[in-house]
């Protein structure tokens, strides 16, 4: 109970410490010292408690809930501000109409339900406390490098809103926490509010136009999807009696027909959260942001989130056919779909942002399945996900800072002009898709599942979504080792601050590769096993251990090399005789000179956006009006 408590408080002392900390020293020693204490505290929590099933903490306070409610208003108001100062109606409306349905709620419908156990701990709560705690502080820390030269590039006399910028990162720490161990769904609504608020606020954190708009975009799909949690509360205080997430997984699972409201609603939240389509769009406008906000939200906090919430509610979706299909159909078509998009990007973070969205989906369309063995794969996918796609927005960053552009055709010869940051950028792509790392073991797992549920469209949803994933990462990895004029070491002004997240980053991949037989025992096993009770696992142990070990071997052969002597450069003939080596110019046929040059094919006019965006947004927000048409249907025969 206590360590949770200072997990939860911890990161919010230091928010307001360093909001008012305007001395760059001082905050360097904070964001530092606080990330070694929040790290440190999760993975102690994760070893005290480590193969526990689940464990239920008696703790209620009256003034918790009244912090809420105060929360909930700040909230709202903070929204309602910006919509008036930038004229954006619709945030003011879904701000209002939010604020309006909490307080009734928690003075109405909520008053006199007392959820006795307001916090718990079990094994997937421990996983997202290791990604919180340990890639999340990973982050800030990568931050004070990068938002010092961020800074240095702004215009003569802009104001340094960094002070505000660590703020919101470190409170975005707190409300995860809140979220992954609140049994209190009041409590899990305030976090859940509070990471929707922070995002908007890093999101449009330069304030110009684009980065305003895209602001907006999120915090009024995010509202959108709050109002949704908000009418699952309103469904499960009626219908249940209760505000107890592990007492409506209960009852919810016993009696799916009064579950598949308030499962379809709390649903509807976690997939707006996860940036599922139809509302994809707002994850990709948070690309205009500071990297480390991109990174935060893509791996540790926001998205997460969501799909948190979703593996949570997979004992009914068991159950409960109609939410269910509601989160395979819209996680599988957002896995294939983006996957697809992402093979017509050529901007790194824009690649990043799809192949995000895409596994996101995966994640969801398993949680919808239900399964324990789907659920096992969901677990990994999340992991893996986390730390690889957080030390790739960490690299593109960098990179972006260095060469001046986050391009994925300008990375050419990247091994030669940043070979430290080209290799670690490679080992995060390796880990996002290539065998025999955790990612593609935990999609191996997923197809099994899929295939022995019967789920022949998810087979062939993830057959061709997989396809089109090797596609865009084959094309990055090329140009790592391409073709380049002047292939000169740029990478020694790097912040020692950025070096040290992304060399914590890489041993993260390493660690979760080399332990996934260890992480199977001892985190997802547990947590499965208290949910279903036993199951068959769709990777056998024997293959773990086999592409644990492969991974180790594959890391050394990357990094062995690193440091060593670079070979002096031959002429090179191609199609002529070498003109100038150093600008890879020869000469040609007709005697004159043409540069060497190589481009990925990025078939806009098959993959572009404009052509699948529509139909997808279409077919997905079908999917969602049909199933609250088809949970409504239910509750009115209920009634």
């Amino acid at each position: 109970m206590a360590l949770i408590g200072f997990l939860i408080l911890f990161p919010l002392l230091v928010a307001g410490v360093l909001l008012v900390a305007r001395n760059e020293t001082a905050r360097r020693v904070i964001v530092c010292a606080a990330a070694v204490v929040i790290g440190v505290g999760s993975i102690w929590l994760v070893m005290a408690n480590l193969g526990t099933p689940w464990l239920q903490i008696e703790f209620s306070s009256g003034a918790v809930d009244a912090v809420c409610t105060v929360v909930g208003v700040v909230i709202a108001g903070v929204v309602f501000d910006f919509g008036v100062k930038y004229k954006n109606a619709l945030a003011c409306i879904l701000a209002v109409v939010q604020v309006v349905g909490s307080l009734v709620f928690e003075l109405v419908f909520a008053h006199g339900i007392e959820v006795q156990y307001g916090l718990y701990v079990d094994s997937l709560s421990l996983l997202m406390a290791f990604i919180i705690g340990v890639v999340g502080s990973g982050i800030c820390v990568y931050a004070l490098g990068y938002m010092e030269d961020f800074q240095a590039h702004e215009p003569a006399g802009a104001k340094d809103r960094r002070p505000t910028f660590f703020a919101l990162m470190f409170l975005f720490l707190s409300a995860m926490y809140v979220i992954v161990f609140s049994n209190n769904l009041l409590w899990l609504f305030t976090g859940w509010e509070i990471t929707t608020v922070c995002s908007f606020l890093l999101i449009g954190y330069t304030r110009t136009e684009e980065a305003i708009r895209n602001a907006f975009r999120q915090i009024v799909m995010n509202l959108a999807g709050g109002i949704g949690f908000l009418v699952g509360l309103y469904a499960i205080a009626v219908q249940f009696g209760t505000l107890s997430m592990l007492e409506f997984l209960q009852l919810g699972s016993a009696f799916p027909v009064l579950a598949a409201l308030p499962a379809t609603a709390l649903a509807f939240a976690g997939i707006t959260k996860a940036a599922q389509m139809p509302f994809h769009t707002w994850l990709l406008g948070a690309m205009v942001a500071p990297t480390p906000t991109s990174a935060l939200l893509h791996s540790s906090t926001m998205v997460k989130a969501g799909v948190f919430l979703l593996v949570k509610l997979a004992p009914i979706f068991v159950v409960c056919p109609v939410p269910a299909v509601m989160t395979i159909l819209v996680g599988g078509l957002t896995f294939m779909l983006c996957s697809f998009m992402a093979i017509s990007q050529s901007n790194a973070k824009r690649v990043l942002a799809y192949s995000t969205i895409a596994n996101l989906g995966l994640i969801v369309a398993c949680a919808g399945v239900g399964t324990p063995e789907a659920i096992w794969a969901a677990a990994f996918l999340v992991l893996f996900h986390a730390v690889a796609k957080s030390l790739l927005f960490l690299c593109v960053g960098t990179a972006e800072h260095h060469i001046g552009s986050r391009n994925i055709e300008d990375m050419d010869l990247l091994f030669e002009r940043m070979p430290r940051l080209a290799r670690f950028m490679m080992a995060g792509i390796m880990v996002m898709f290539v065998a025999p790392f955790g990612m593609l073991i935990a999609k191996w797992g997923t197809l099994v599942t899929f295939a022995d549920t019967g789920n022949v469209a998810l087979v062939i949803i993830l057959g061709f979504g997989s396809a089109a994933t090797f596609l865009f990462w084959a094309k990055w990895l090329g140009k790592l080792s391409g073709i380049a004029a002047h292939p000169l070491n740029i990478e020694t002004t790097v912040h020692r601050s950025e070096w040290v997240a992304l060399m914590l980053m890489a041993v993260l991949c390493l660690l979760c590769c080399a332990g996934l037989p260890v992480i199977s025992w001892f985190v997802v096993d547990p947590y499965i096993t208290s949910v279903y009770g036993t199951y068959q696992q769709a990777v056998s142990d024997a293959n773990l251990w086999v592409g644990a070990i492969l991974s180790v071997v594959v890391f050394v052969v990357l990094f062995a090399g690193l440091g060593a002597k670079q070979v002096k450069q031959a002429p090179v003939y191609l199609s002529g005789i070498s003109a100038n080596n150093a600008n890879r110019t020869f000469t040609n046929s007709l005697s004159g000179e043409t540069m060497a040059t190589a481009r990925n094919w990025y078939l806009e006019g098959i993959f572009g956006e404009a052509k699948i965006t529509p139909v997808a947004t279409g077919a997905c927000t079908l999917i969602i009006v049909v199933a609250f048409a088809a949970a409504l249907v239910c509750s009115c025969g209920i009634i």
